[in-house]
């Protein structure tokens, strides 16, 4: 059973009565095995719709969606509100923690939506940010952490109840180049030792040197993927423009 499974997805969205955008023109993308993994693509090249889709945070118009045995594109509303809090991580750009808690109520938060046994919560998130780092730092609130910090408690948040699926969409967008380096070689290491799925939107080639795999997203369709394995940032651009230029 694949971790991840697109056939043919296809998403167009409507501009206020007007022609239609087709952002998706029918993506095939499949990942058998847990790993760091990457989706590149330039602004408009429809990645992070996919991700968006891949998260049940929209419906595709065509095609299905699988994630670890679950049909995605087939959950109601409600499915897909648990789904997203207990079967699948999200790690966004902009952090999303609520600037009102400490960084263990930020992790614990979708434990207590959940209502699960707030010891056990306690626990877990004490645990998951000492794992990541933030051992000395769990009881301050995000205003008094750094932006890669700040990022390590989303990671932990997103870890909360052990998904087999991370998604994270472009998670050093607002880093800057040596905490970017940090996060990324944090995220591989959490894949390996969790055997966890993590699939990360980027279109840095530096970012996708961390990565088993990359997946090259061009005009809504996959034009080709990368083995990353042995090569640098430069070795990563270099195949990509390749993809792109023979699609």
């Amino acid at each position: 059973m694949a971790m991840i499974q697109c056939v043919g997805v296809r998403k167009t969205y409507r501009m206020g009565g007007g022609s239609g955008v087709e952002a998706l023109r029918g993506v095939d993308l499949t990942i058998d095995e847990p790993g760091f993994y990457a989706i590149m693509g330039q602004s408009g090249s429809g990645k992070s719709t996919l991700l968006h889709l891949l998260a049940a945070l929209d419906t595709p118009d065509s095609g299905s969606i699988e994630i670890d045995g679950t049909r995605v594109d087939a959950l109601d509303d409600h499915a897909a509100t648990e789904f997203r809090r207990t079967g699948l991580g999200v790690v966004f750009q902009a952090f999303n923690l609520i600037p009102t808690l400490s960084a263990r109520e930020n992790v614990e938060l979708p434990g207590l939506l959940a209502r699960k046994d707030p010891a056990w919560l306690r626990e877990r998130s004490g645990q998951l940010l000492k794992d990541l780092g933030m051992g000395e730092r769990m009881d301050h609130r995000p205003e008094a952490l750094s932006g890669g910090e700040q990022q390590r408690v989303a990671i932990a948040r997103a870890l909360l109840f052990e998904p087999p699926v991370i998604l994270a969409d472009e998670p050093t967008g607002n880093l800057d180049a040596a905490s970017s380096e940090r996060l990324w070689r944090l995220l591989a290491e959490v894949a390996s030792q969790r055997r966890t799925t993590m699939l990360m939107v980027t279109h840095e080639a530096a970012a996708a040197a961390h990565c088993k795999r990359a997946f090259v997203i061009r005009d809504g369709r996959v034009a080709g993927e990368i083995e990353t394995e042995g090569l640098d940032a430069t070795g990563v651009a270099a195949r990509y423009q390749q993809s792109v230029g023979a699609s």
